[in-house]
């Protein structure tokens, strides 16, 4: 056993990746990684939790949210180029090792990140929402496909579609959990093109323009579905199943949403127990 792969295995899937994974999608994508790659890929989701909790629970100033992320970036800079490992980023350094995860990448998670603490955001435009979507969404993508042992090449090219495809799948489905904080993230060209002329959240969202605007949304998010499977049906080198459950299920839940309609009330998509197990006998996962 190397160095590197016994520094991995003392990240243990931690109580925070299991409490906050378990019951998501996420979750059930990572189990049928190894061991070894199933530990860094809760490492990533605990970071990408941790700070994402600074930017939507509220707590504080935006000025302390802001001073906490910065923190992180300041932990980060330390554990890449200083030689130390402070405690909070301790258990980032076995996946970072293990898998040469880049700097930049988490870095950009905290960009992102902070979008939402600098201000409330309410209907960015397509090339804002673009950029947020690389980095709270897509640079995950890049971090991951560190861990799939994919090349660069066609493995950030997965992390840009199938990043987006999943965020503002994320987005549809989240629109009253979102605008209850004071957020729109449906993109102001959307709103306009349906008619809807106000961009605070609540009042947005629950107007039946609402499913125009969506349906304009979940056509560019089809467009990724589609450029993450050209992609993964070349084969790639490396273990290219985790994404593709991923962007089945996601994309099933895209397609229930697009039947029920966006129209006031909305019920959450979801994709029950035996819908998923059915979508991982389907694409083949138990081989």
């Amino acid at each position: 056993m190397n160095a590197a792969t016994d520094m991995i295995r003392e990240v243990p899937e931690t109580e925070l990746a299991q409490k906050k994974a378990t019951t998501s999608s996420f979750y059930s994508a990572m189990r049928i990684l190894p061991r070894i790659e199933r530990d860094a890929m809760f490492a990533i989701y605990a970071f990408c939790r941790a700070v994402d909790d600074i930017a939507d629970d509220g707590v504080g100033t935006r000025e302390s949210r802001h001073a906490a992320l910065e923190a992180w970036r300041a932990d980060l800079a330390k554990l890449y180029h200083a030689g130390t490992v402070p405690e909070r980023v301790a258990f980032l350094r076995a996946a970072i090792v293990r898998f040469h995860l880049r700097e930049e990448d988490f870095l950009a998670v905290i960009d992102g990140m902070d979008m939402d603490v600098a201000a409330d955001i309410c209907a960015p435009s397509f090339e804002t929402l673009d950029l947020y979507c690389d980095r709270v969404a897509s640079a995950v993508g890049r971090l991951s496909i560190k861990v799939f042992g994919m090349d660069e090449n066609p493995g950030f090219a997965l992390a840009f579609h199938l990043g987006r495809a999943l965020q503002l799948t994320n987005i549809l489905r989240d629109l009253d959990e979102d605008a209850a904080i004071n957020r729109l993230y449906l993109p102001r060209e959307a709103l306009t093109e349906a008619g809807i002329q106000t961009i605070e959240p609540r009042l947005a969202v629950s107007t039946p323009l609402i499913d125009k605007a969506c349906r304009v949304v979940a056509a560019r998010a089809h467009e990724h579905y589609r450029g993450a499977e050209t992609i993964l049906a070349r084969h790639p080198k490396g273990r290219i199943a985790a994404p593709r459950l991923m962007a089945a299920v996601y994309s099933k839940i895209l397609s229930k949403m697009e039947r029920a309609g966006w129209a006031p009330p909305r019920t959450r998509a979801r994709i029950g127990k035996a819908e998923l197990l059915l979508l991982v006998s389907r694409h083949g996962f138990f081989g």
